[in-house]
């Protein structure tokens, strides 16, 4: 007997074996979650500032092991945050999952999250979460230079972000100052630099005919064609390249060596609206997202950090206690109107 799984034809005994992992990790999602596989356990309403396509598979686990009915709506997180300080206390959210500390914070400010017990906050390090426990960090995205295989190696790169202000990079650089986790480095510049030194970098960096893009994916995609030599983006995006057309893929990640904030770690968050009419299906969603499960399909299916210890990460990155990170707290990077409105001035965005 042959049965096809994701487009690949397998063997009547490997389909058995698939199916008995399949029932196996939906079987831990409901002992995690304390619920029979027939018993339906109310909705959830989440409002989501990642990707359906990085975040919709471990969502519709979490509804299959729990029985809640799920709905989510997606967006950029500013423009989600946007919507949530517009609706108010007439807000249908019960989760706000951000892409980044920034949008959480703005939403924290108007006293719109509440404060999440202990035993979730106690998941992850005191830096990963916010200082007044309204949101809790879920998974770790790293800031890097990707760069052409062909045209550059690692010994070329400088030690950090000033160095790409040298008129030896001018027609070599990507970036995408529109992109969200492009300006949460800014602004990790602003509080590390002060902005006058960040308002030189972002004027030297488009002196040297920086070429613009929309976001992530094409810069990497660009840097592996030769169209440009680096460019500035999040680590996990090479990694699905590399996935979909292999080890031959003419461009890697290289983590700057003299820290600063260049090697930022960013972290997604999620929190519990405290208007939500759905608070208990709400700390259940959080738990599940800190718990191994899903703390592992974010290490091996987005490639991205795990948060929690015990979890590995994949093993094409490099570990964190490895990298030379920026030593910043996540809630100081809150101030994103301040950084558009600063690449704005300098030219970087109409």
């Amino acid at each position: 007997m042959f049965f096809r799984y994701q487009g690949k034809l397998i063997t009547g005994s490997l389909y058995w074996v698939l199916f008995l992992l399949l029932a196996i990790t939906l079987s831990a999602c409901q002992m995690l979650l304390g619920q029979s596989t027939d018993e339906a356990s109310g909705s959830l309403v989440v409002y989501s500032g990642r990707q359906d396509k990085l975040v919709q598979p471990i969502i519709d686990q979490f509804a299959a092991a729990s029985g809640i009915d799920v709905q989510v709506k997606y967006g950029k997180t500013a423009e989600i945050a946007a919507t949530l300080l517009e609706e108010g206390e007439n807000s249908p959210a019960d989760i706000f999952w951000a892409q980044d500390p920034g949008g959480l914070g703005s939403v924290s400010q108007a006293g719109m999250l509440a404060k999440l017990p202990d035993t979730l906050l106690s998941k992850v390090d005191s830096s990963l979460r916010s200082p007044n426990g309204t949101w809790v960090g879920i998974s770790g995205r790293a800031r890097t230079i990707v760069y052409n295989t062909d045209t550059i190696t690692p010994a070329e790169l400088p030690e950090d972000m000033w160095g790409f202000t040298d008129p030896k990079w001018k027609g070599r650089i990507g970036w995408a100052p529109t992109n969200a986790s492009f300006q949460v480095m800014v602004t990790a510049m602003r509080h590390v630099w002060g902005d006058s030194k960040t308002s030189d970098w972002l004027t030297g960096i488009i002196s040297n005919d920086v070429s613009v893009y929309p976001k992530n994916t094409p810069i990497v995609a660009a840097a592996a064609s030769g169209e440009i030599d680096v460019g500035f983006v999040n680590h996990y995006y090479l990694y699905r390249f590399i996935a979909a057309e292999g080890e031959s893929f003419k461009a890697r990640n290289h983590f700057l060596t003299g820290g600063g904030p260049g090697s930022l770690v960013m972290v997604s968050g999620v929190s519990q609206v405290v208007t939500g009419n759905n608070q208990e299906e709400a700390l259940k969603f959080i738990e599940f997202l800190l718990s191994t499960v899903a703390q592992q399909y974010f290490a091996s299916s987005t490639y991205e950090y795990p948060l929690v210890e015990g979890v590995k990460v994949n093993r094409e990155l490099t570990p964190l206690v490895e990298l030379n990170t920026v030593q910043i707290d996540l809630a100081d990077l809150t101030d994103l109107q301040g950084t558009i409105a600063l690449l704005t001035e300098v030219g970087a965005m109409d």
